[in-house]
């Protein structure tokens, strides 16, 4: 019987990041609420940074851009948020880090869990993903159904 085997990584599309932040700048601009707030959002490589004029409109516009992500398929489990930091002008500015990679903290706590599943499968780390193989695809199957139920706080996917 062959080896069959999957990859966990944890990858965000870039086009559609850009693309939700496009649609959240535009919404920003026409809500009352945040006229004239100075809101922005700016995309850096791997990070985003929020600014507005007070932490009021700061949450207003982390909200939209949530949802717009949401809206795109990208989860929300993929991104830290830094605290609020003040800025130029008398604004408020915050870092939004967007996860690349699986971190090697959670990539072993996942490892640990595949062992103790007691399944008949091997995890192997290969820098910032996982690679699991295994016999049976069943096997493999009841790992990725355990590890998207398990609370692990960050965005997988299985190739």
């Amino acid at each position: 019987m062959a080896e069959s085997s999957f990859d966990i990584v944890s990858e965000i599309d870039q086009q559609e990041v850009k693309n939700a932040v496009a649609q959240a700048l535009k919404e920003i601009q026409t809500r009352y609420d945040l006229k004239d707030s100075k809101s922005d959002i700016a995309i850096g490589d791997k990070e985003l940074t929020l600014t507005s004029v007070d932490e009021y409109k700061l949450r207003a516009v982390r909200d939209i851009l949530e949802s717009k992500l949401m809206k795109r398929g990208i989860s929300i489990k993929a991104l830290t948020y830094k605290d609020p930091e003040s800025a130029l002008g008398g604004t408020v500015r915050q870092k939004v880090a967007m996860q690349s990679g699986i971190p090697i903290e959670k990539a072993r706590e996942i490892v640990k869990l595949i062992k103790n599943s007691k399944l008949k499968a091997q995890a192997a780390i290969q820098g910032e993903q996982l690679r699991v193989s295994g016999k049976n695809r069943d096997d493999l199957q009841a790992i990725m159904t355990m590890l998207r139920g398990a609370k692990l706080d960050i965005d997988m996917q299985f190739t």
